[in-house]
């Protein structure tokens, strides 16, 4: 893996616009999350990956343009274009799977027709994997949000639903608690 510093939101754009993919993760030095998801990322042995890293508390301006609250958060780039996140610490296995599967629903359709979608998830999820591979097998793009890894991200989506159960998806702001694939399809055009 290529992992490299940047300093700001051009030297982020400078370095990654030309490549096919690219990462960046957003961390913050000294905390226990931050070291975790960076120690298991490095864990990742695939000399294709560009990952480039920036902290939080040095570099202030890449956070705010893509509207990430809460650290470590990897974001996914196609040609310096962001396609996806991924929100706190994760298993290696898990960073593999990632990089393997980002652009699966790189396309020539037109990003606006499709609605947003975030999939609220945790590692020992069978349901989880479930949608995740339907919502894939269908192209569907999506965002994952892996609940376990921050106590306020479960927060977060217990006020959203009322729920703290996982899979939960947001589709459009609408909340679908459980695999609900009736519904799922219904709101995402999928026959």
């Amino acid at each position: 893996m290529n992992i490299t510093s940047v300093i700001s939101h051009p030297d982020l754009i400078n370095r990654i616009e030309k490549l096919d993919k690219s990462y960046l993760m957003l961390f913050k030095s000294g905390s226990e999350l931050s070291e975790c998801a960076l120690r298991n990322i490095s864990k990742v042995e695939n000399d294709d990956i560009s990952l480039f890293l920036a902290d939080v508390s040095e570099v202030r301006d890449i956070h705010e343009k893509y509207s990430v609250k809460t650290v470590p958060t990897l974001l996914a780039f196609d040609k310096g274009v962001f396609q996806n996140v991924v929100k706190g610490c994760n298993n290696p296995d898990f960073y593999r799977s990632f990089f393997e599967n980002t652009f699966y629903a790189a396309g020539e359709e037109d990003e606006n027709t499709q609605p947003s979608v975030t999939v609220y998830t945790a590692p020992s999820c069978s349901w989880c994997n479930t949608l995740k591979s339907h919502l894939r097998k269908n192209k569907i793009r999506f965002t994952e949000i892996d609940v376990s890894t921050d106590p306020s991200l479960a927060e977060d989506l217990v006020r959203k639903s009322g729920q703290q159960g996982v899979p939960q998806t947001e589709i459009n702001g609408e909340i679908i608690v459980g695999f609900d694939k009736t519904r799922i399809n219904r709101l995402l055009n999928i026959n």
